[in-house]
């Protein structure tokens, strides 16, 4: 896997480290864990798609999920 930052221009996410596979699909792992109270709450640390919109999506949808979590 190698990571794909100057592939993906404008789809960086802070704290997020983004990689491809040498299948060609997309990962991105969180460089710190989240909380124990989003993980508690389903969010996960590493996603993956099919491309680099899905992957950004599956990002956005942990992020979202953990900050609903650490909230309540």
């Amino acid at each position: 896997m190698t990571q794909d930052r100057a592939a993906a221009p404008g789809t960086e996410f802070a704290g997020w480290r983004i990689m491809r596979s040498d299948a060609g699909r997309f990962w991105a792992s969180r460089e710190r864990p989240f909380p124990s109270e989003a993980e508690q709450a389903g969010a996960c640390r590493t996603v993956d798609a099919d491309n680099l919109r899905e992957l950004c999506q599956a990002i956005a949808e942990q992020e979202s999920l953990a900050e609903m979590a650490v909230l309540r």
